[in-house]
């Protein structure tokens, strides 16, 4: 199998972010995930206002201004995928449409074969709840390479689980990896392991790519 096509995956919850009023349905986007979704940078600085989930919003709204629309952070800083699967009910109990999940620089903390397991438990429960689920690899830590080592290895799984589920996949380890062949890393990071708002940017543009209007 491989990841979900961009062009068709989401293609319901687009309609429903096409209607007007009174015709409009309700589209919730939860967010989930550690400090990069909740929006830190230099800890204990907390933007979220300039997060990928808030940029998401602000772009999704422009693209769509008749939508009635949530997106829905439910992020928790210094989480990993095993703390965030232990509560992950309370963000189904949100109605999403649509779950983006992000635990993959915390999870090197806990291995990839526990790490696996929690991504496993949190996307079947978000099929089963009837959500469409994108799964997010890793932003970048500098002081890590972005293609070698454990987060590097954590990317690689977190690509395989979208393929073998056929759920959506934003490769944020990719695109920062990308701009460092033309640029400095450190132009797309607040602190070594937190973007700043140009590397959430970058993220909140991928995500956009799944909530095309065509």
């Amino acid at each position: 199998m491989s990841a979900a096509d961009k062009a068709a995956y989401l293609a319901d919850v687009v309609d429903a972010l096409k209607l007007k009023w009174p015709e409009y349905q309700r589209v919730n986007i939860v967010c989930d995930g550690h400090s990069v979704p909740a929006g830190y940078f230099d800890p204990p600085m907390v933007d979220s206002l300039n997060a990928y989930p808030h940029l998401l919003h602000l772009a999704l709204k422009e693209r769509f201004p008749f939508a009635l629309m949530n997106v829905i952070n439910t992020a928790i800083a210094a989480e990993h995928s095993e703390q965030g699967a232990a509560r992950f009910d309370r963000v189904i109990g949100h109605r999403p449409d649509v779950v983006t999940i992000d635990y993959g620089l915390n999870d090197r903390s806990i291995g990839l074969e526990r790490a696996r397991s929690a991504w496993v438990q949190m996307i079947e429960a978000a099929i089963a709840a009837n959500a469409k689920v994108i799964l997010l690899t890793p932003t970048a830590d500098t002081r890590e390479p972005p293609d070698q080592g454990v987060l590097n290895e954590h990317a690689a799984q977190i690509r395989e689980l979208a393929a073998a589920y056929g759920t959506g996949l934003v490769d944020s380890l990719a695109r920062f990896k990308s701009h460092a062949e033309t640029a400095l890393m450190s132009d797309l990071m607040s602190a070594a392991n937190h973007p700043n708002r140009r590397g959430h940017e970058l993220v909140a543009e991928e995500l956009l790519r799944w909530f095309a209007w065509g």
